[in-house]
C-alpha cells in the first residue's frame, strides 16, 4: 500500500502503519461508515484502505472486520479474505454471514471441500437465504465433476 504519490516527494518520511502518511479524516466509527458507503457503491478497494485502518484502531470490532473482509474479497484478495472471515468463524461459530464469506473465498482458491463444507453450514443455518444455497450447490457441482 505505500506508493508514491503523485506529488510526493521521493525522500518523504516513511509511511505509517497500513501504508498511511497522515491519518484519514474522522476517527473509527466514520471510517467505518465511510467504508461500507464505498462497499455499497461499488468501490471495494477505498474501502479497504479505509477499513484496514479501522480494524488496525479497533482489532476486536467484528462489524469492523466483517467489513473489512468484504473488501478484501472485493479486491480479489481471497487468501485475506478467507482469513478475516475465517477469525470470525473462528470466535462464533454461527456466524453464518462469516462462513458464507469464508466459503466464497476457498471457492476462489481452488479449495472446493472447504467450500462446500462452510456454505453448507451457512445454508443450515439460514435455509431461506437463496445467495447461500445457490453458492453450495456451485461448489457441489464443481467437486463432482472434477471426480
Amino acid at each position: 500500500m505505500s506508493h508514491q504519490g503523485s506529488g510526493r516527494p521521493e525522500d518523504s518520511p516513511a509511511d505509517g502503519p497500513g501504508g498511511y502518511t497522515t491519518p484519514p479524516e474522522g476517527g473509527v466509527y466514520e471510517w467505518y461508515t465511510r467504508g461500507l458507503e464505498l462497499l455499497r457503491s461499488g468501490s471495494p478497494g477505498a474501502a479497504l484502505q479505509l477499513l484496514t485502518r479501522a480494524a488496525e484502531a479497533e482489532p476486536a470490532s467484528h462489524s469492523i472486520r466483517e467489513a473489512l473482509a468484504r473488501a478484501q474479497f472485493g479486491t480479489r484478495r481471497f487468501s485475506a479474505a478467507a482469513q478475516s472471515f475465517g477469525a470470525i468463524v473462528e470466535e462464533e461459530p454461527a456466524e453464518d454471514y462469516a462462513r458464507f464469506g469464508l466459503g466464497l473465498s476457498l471457492s476462489r482458491l481452488g479449495d472446493f471441500e472447504g467450500a462446500a463444507r462452510h456454505l453448507a453450514l451457512a445454508a443450515a443455518m439460514r435455509p431461506e437465504n437463496e445467495d447461500y444455497a445457490k453458492a453450495l450447490r456451485h461448489a457441489r457441482a464443481t467437486l463432482k465433476s472434477r471426480r
